[in-house]
């Protein structure tokens, strides 16, 4: 779970904090404080979105029959 949740953070994280960044320029938040304030508040929302996507993974990978 832990390795599969690793990777998907990677990709999720980048793309949401990147979201958070543009989020908060087209606020108006263009100086330093609000571009890392965004993006730290993508990364910290990243983190219960990754793991819900690799619980339903697993699930659904536990679900098949090889």
């Amino acid at each position: 779970m832990w390795q599969l949740a690793s990777f998907l953070n990677i990709i999720i994280g980048t793309t949401l904090a990147g979201t958070g960044v543009i989020a908060a320029l087209v606020m108006g938040f263009d100086d330093m404080t609000g571009v890392l304030a965004g993006a730290a508040l993508g990364f910290v929302v990243s983190l219960p979105v990754t793991w819900l996507i690799a619980r339903q993974i697993l699930s659904l990978r536990r679900g098949q029959k090889n």
